[in-house]
């Protein structure tokens, strides 16, 4: 599983106003995962990293840059950690897209960034 799960809380949510929901499908609670908040990156770290520039396209999907760009669509996330956009919804058709390189560095910096905000 990618690494963007790691250390994230869950929470169990039985909350009433569920309460008919949850009796249909034949369960009492349902456990969910917390939303993370990653920290942003810094310009030294970005300055540290190669990128490759995409202009965004109509069909473009960030799992699919990073099934291009890292051979591994489940790290979609780093392309948008790192362009500081959330979803591809974020996107506009012209926008030009960072893909950071390489990713054993990218990765370095995403650790390094997200412990000196713990």
């Amino acid at each position: 599983m990618s690494i963007r799960y790691d250390n994230r809380a869950i929470r169990t949510n039985a909350k009433e106003v569920f309460k008919e929901i949850l009796k249909n499908r034949g369960i009492k609670k349902v456990r969910q995962y917390t939303t993370p908040i990653f920290n942003e990156i810094t310009s030294e770290d970005r300055a540290s990293l190669d990128k490759i520039q995409h202009l965004w396209t109509y069909g473009d999907r960030l799992y699919k840059l990073a099934d291009q760009y890292y051979g591994d669509s489940e790290l979609w996330w780093v392309i948008a950690w790192y362009n500081e956009r959330p979803t591809e919804s974020h996107f506009l058709i012209g926008d030009v897209v960072e893909v950071p390189l390489p990713l054993e560095d990218v990765l370095g910096v995403f650790y390094r960034s997200n412990k000196r905000g713990e």
